[in-house]
């Protein structure tokens, strides 16, 4: 038994260290300003957070340019370590990211996962389907379209069992 004992002593740091190893550094880095709160939260009362940075992300509804920005809206979901979307989760609130200057909308589709990291500007009314909404506003210093890859990346593909897998 004793083999066994020291096999698992040694195994299962090795193991945590692989595994921490595997995640990807965050995209952007946190200001002094950031705040970490939820758009619906800042929806309440966003006078309360102007000027305040956020790192956001989620899937993109739709883009609207205009003839000196273009409006990113998107479903918010909770970021992962690496400021990836959590599509997996229920939404967070909705909320609206400015990009100077037009942006194609091909290149952002609606539904592709985006993080977006910019100051707190207030917000907007609006609708969703026919409901009331308000949409913080987000003034974007950088935003991120994640690739299908990029949302794989650094996950582990590794199982313990009997038999034979394929995994893809």
């Amino acid at each position: 038994m004793r083999p066994i004992q020291s096999l698992i002593r040694f195994a299962v740091p090795v193991a945590l260290v692989l595994l921490t190893a595997c995640a990807p550094a965050p995209i952007y880095q946190p200001t002094a300003a950031n705040v970490v709160v939820a758009p619906t939260q800042v929806a309440q009362t966003p006078e309360q957070y102007t000027g305040r940075d956020v790192i956001w992300g989620g899937r993109i509804v739709q883009v609207n340019n205009f003839a000196d920005h273009t409006e990113i809206q998107v479903l918010a979901y909770v970021l992962d370590s690496s400021q990836r979307p959590k599509l997996s989760g229920n939404g967070i609130g909705r909320f609206i990211a400015t990009l100077p200057g037009y942006v194609e909308p091909i290149n952002y589709p609606a539904g592709a996962p985006i993080t977006v990291a910019g100051r707190l500007n207030g917000s907007r009314s609006g609708k969703v389907g026919d409901a009331d909404y308000v949409f913080p506003l987000v003034t974007a210093t950088q935003a991120h379209r994640w690739t299908a890859e990029e949302l794989q990346s650094g996950k582990v593909n590794f199982g313990v069992g009997v038999g034979v897998g394929v995994i893809r």
